[in-house]
């Protein structure tokens, strides 16, 4: 008989930092990820991991300001088990805690997976920023030119979830 895949999620510490470190690397190309014009140091961000005893299956970055998060990274090391759900779902918990009002983020124009995901996680569709990736490209050149499923990697999209 299978076991059923179990995980739990905690809050981001100082001892995951390398781990993360890694994990954006291999999956982002390196930590930094921008967003709006914004540099972030994702493996420097708080967040929240998914672990499978001790192993990390899944991980989320935030960036918080006056009354919003951005949410930055999203990463689900085992799919269609519930972990990116959990982790977001982690981070409204935490933005209600903390009095906040909206969880923003953007995805580019090849991203049609995670449009797909978010909308099903309620998020919204607040803004299109063409050609917005070529700017990014300036302050992380190591961008691609082709995304996902050969689309050409153009705009930004910014999508919302109101608290």
């Amino acid at each position: 008989m299978e076991t059923p895949f179990s995980y739990q999620i905690r809050p981001v510490t100082g001892k995951d930092r390398q781990w993360i470190r890694e994990l954006l690397n291999d999956r982002w190309g390196s930590s930094t990820i921008v967003t709006r014009g914004r540099v972030h140091d994702a493996s420097d961000l708080p967040g929240f991991a998914a672990f499978h005893q001790d192993e990390p299956v899944g991980l989320l970055t935030f960036h918080q300001t006056d009354g919003s998060i951005e949410l930055v990274s999203l990463d689900s090391l085992v799919k269609q088990i519930g972990i990116g759900r959990a982790l977001l779902d982690a981070l409204m918990s935490h933005a209600r805690d903390i009095g906040c009002h909206r969880i923003w983020l953007i995805t580019t124009n090849d991203n049609v997976k995670a449009m797909r995901f978010y909308q099903k996680c309620g998020f919204v569709f607040t803004a299109i920023y063409p050609n917005e990736i070529e700017k990014s490209r300036e302050l992380k050149p190591e961008i691609p030119k082709i995304g996902k499923d050969g689309i050409p990697l153009r705009d930004e999209i910014e999508m919302e979830f109101q608290l």
